[in-house]
């Protein structure tokens, strides 16, 4: 059960930095305006929480390749390179789940404040 909460913490870890350097990189002027998401008042379907729980499995694969990468990279330009490569994968596989990034953000910000959603998602990984 740890285990699990720990990966899906690291998937949301790696995809807040993901979205954060995703939009500092899209226009560095709109990612302060832009407003948080209130978990409260979001509905989330069980479709989209199984892409948010198939897209976080994968960000954590993502995540333990491209750290080793990271840390085996010589000079800084070769780490932002490999951050810039991570992120791109990251982005591609919340894509590919079905859901966009800032979809998924919101979902990853909800999961963190709602026990029980955070359950429901543990249980959806599991299985």
């Amino acid at each position: 059960m740890k285990r699990m909460t720990a990966l899906i913490s690291a998937a949301l870890l790696s995809a807040g930095l993901m979205s954060a350097t995703a939009h500092a990189q899209q226009d560095p002027a709109a990612a302060p305006e832009q407003p948080q998401a209130s978990a409260p008042a979001m509905d989330i379907s069980d479709q989209q929480l199984q892409q948010f729980a198939d897209a976080s499995e994968e960000i954590v694969v993502i995540s333990q390749e491209y750290t080793e990468r990271l840390q085996a990279a010589e000079d800084e330009p070769a780490q932002q390179e490999v951050q810039m490569e991570a992120n791109d994968k990251m982005v591609e596989a919340v894509e590919d789940s079905g859901l966009d990034v800032d979809t998924f953000n919101a979902i990853g910000q909800a999961v963190q404040q709602d026990p029980e959603l955070m359950q429901r998602v543990q249980d959806m990984v599991q299985s």
